[in-house]
Formats: C-alpha cells, sequence, structure tokens
C-alpha cells in the first residue's frame, strides 16, 4: 500500500497506471475508520483495478471549531485498517497541501441544500462541494464511493457531477449499523458507553417512525412524540423529517408511491450524530 501526502507525487502514480488502462475508485474519508468504510471500500475493489482512499479532516466543511477541533484523528489505525483490506493508495495531504490560499469559491445547490444539515449547519455544503470537486480533480476516479448515512452530502455531490460534467461514476452504499442499529459513524468514538446506548434510540425511532407513515398516521403529529420521547432521554433533536429520498422535499403523504425517507440529526453526550431510513 502506497502512501502519498502531495499532489503531484499522488498524480504520477495514478497517470502510470492509467496508461495500463487500471480503473481507479476513490473513496473519500475522514479518516477514523469503521466498518461503514470497510463496505464502501470492499465496493471499491470489487469494481475497480485500483483503490484510493483519501484520509482528510477538510476544515471548509465545519461550521463548528469545537467540532473540527475534537473530531478523531487515528491515521495509524486507519492504515492498518486499510492494509487488511488490501487498500492501494492512501492520500493524506496537508490542510497547507489542500489549500495553498483559503478558497474564494462558493456554490449554489439551491433548494437542495436549504432544509436540514444545510439549515443546521450553514456553509456545511460549500465546504464539502470544494473539497469533493478538488478530490476528483486530483484522483480523476472512475467511480467513487459514499456512505448513505450522509443522504443529502450524496445528493449534493450528485448534482455537482451533474452540473460540472464530471464523467464518474457515484455509488451510494448501503448504511453499516453495529447490534444496536447504531448507524456506525467516526463520531461514535467519541461517545461513553452510555452514549452509545442512547443513539441506538435514532434508528429506533427511524423505525418507529416508517412504521407510522407505512399505517398511514399524521407525520407531523408522530414526529413531535417522538421528538418528545428522544429528548426525555437526555438526547437534543435538531430535526426529524419525512422527505422525497431523491429531491429531499417534504413529504405529507406518498400519494405518488415515490421512495422516501426520514432523517433525523441530534446530540448525544454532546456529539451531533445523523442517520436516515428509505424505504
Amino acid at each position: 500500500m502506497q502512501i502519498f501526502r502531495d499532489i503531484s507525487s499522488l498524480q504520477l502514480s495514478l497517470n502510470e497506471l492509467r496508461l495500463e488502462r487500471k480503473t481507479v475508485g476513490l473513496v473519500p474519508t475522514m479518516g477514523a475508520l469503521h466498518d461503514g468504510h470497510a463496505a464502501l471500500l470492499k465496493a471499491s475493489l470489487a469494481e475497480n483495478d485500483v483503490t484510493v482512499c483519501s484520509i482528510f479532516v477538510n476544515p471548509t466543511q465545519f461550521n463548528n471549531d469545537d467540532d473540527l477541533k475534537n473530531y478523531p484523528r487515528t491515521f495509524d489505525l486507519d492504515t492498518e485498517f486499510l492494509k487488511s483490506f488490501d487498500c492501494d493508495i492512501v492520500f493524506n495531504p496537508s490542510v497547507e497541501e489542500m489549500y495553498p490560499k483559503n478558497p474564494l469559491l462558493k456554490f449554489n445547490f439551491g433548494d437542495l441544500e436549504q432544509s436540514m444539515e444545510g439549515s443546521h449547519r450553514p456553509g456545511h455544503f460549500n465546504g464539502v462541494a470544494i473539497v469533493v470537486s478538488k478530490l476528483f480533480n486530483i484522483v480523476n476516479p472512475d467511480r467513487a464511493y459514499f456512505g448513505q448515512k450522509d443522504l443529502q452530502q450524496y445528493k449534493i455531490i450528485s448534482q455537482l457531477v451533474k452540473d460540472l460534467s464530471y464523467n464518474i461514476e457515484l455509488r451510494q452504499i448501503p448504511i453499516k449499523r453495529d447490534d444496536s442499529g447504531l448507524a456506525m459513524s467516526s463520531r461514535n468514538k467519541r461517545l461513553s458507553a452510555g452514549g452509545l446506548k442512547s443513539a441506538a434510540k435514532l434508528s429506533q425511532t427511524l423505525e418507529e417512525a416508517k412504521k407510522s407513515i407505512v399505517d398511514h398516521k399524521d407525520f407531523d403529529e408522530v414526529r413531535t412524540e417522538l421528538i418528545n420521547n428522544l429528548e426525555i432521554e437526555g438526547i437534543s433533536v435538531e430535526y426529524l423529517e419525512y422527505v422525497n429520498a431523491d429531491s429531499l422535499e417534504s413529504v405529507k403523504n406518498n400519494s405518488a408511491n415515490n421512495s422516501v425517507a426520514v432523517c433525523i440529526a441530534a446530540t448525544v453526550d454532546g456529539v451531533r450524530l445523523i442517520d436516515n431510513i428509505i424505504f
């Protein structure tokens, strides 16, 4: 497994591989790798000749300095993790390598970024779009792999690929959960034992919301009850939304039988977590 920290060396190596007509898969991460990332890696390794995993805690997508400071950084463990899957290349640049100067570019994704994460984390998706654009330009992958847990982010990146005519196939990999149902996340490493137990209630809430929707109950009433139940447990809920799984527009009833999703963001143990269920 090769580890690159500068853009030029990585691109030189990738150019040589492309001369051999090798296909390249990209798995963008911020490190603190877990079995959810393993699912992305396995998909890329199965579908491409070469897999590049980037590990970069991107400062431009954080709108909270403490969140950026406390984000887990476990590079040595991450490299051992990647070696166990026979990952081909790790790209671990410094902030200075990725951003020699502060970027001036601003993205506008319209209604797609106005709800949920966009409304609660101003500037977040602009930072995501900048770093993903840079990674796409640097690696020029044939395919790129993202997790369903960040559903709105995936939709933003899909729009980015469409609008900028990237010749990249995007792959969305289903959420990986632990035995309690908790969606795997790098942020889970910051939870206490009690926090992990409480956080499992997020997926349980999503399942309850799904059942209520399937049973044609009024979602606004159901939402109030579910949020109250979580807050009684000491979980602070930012949002619980019922949306079209493609456009992410709010749904009142699913008379058109579209694919829909319920999305949640909440703070447990001082750690902000997100999750969703598509059906």
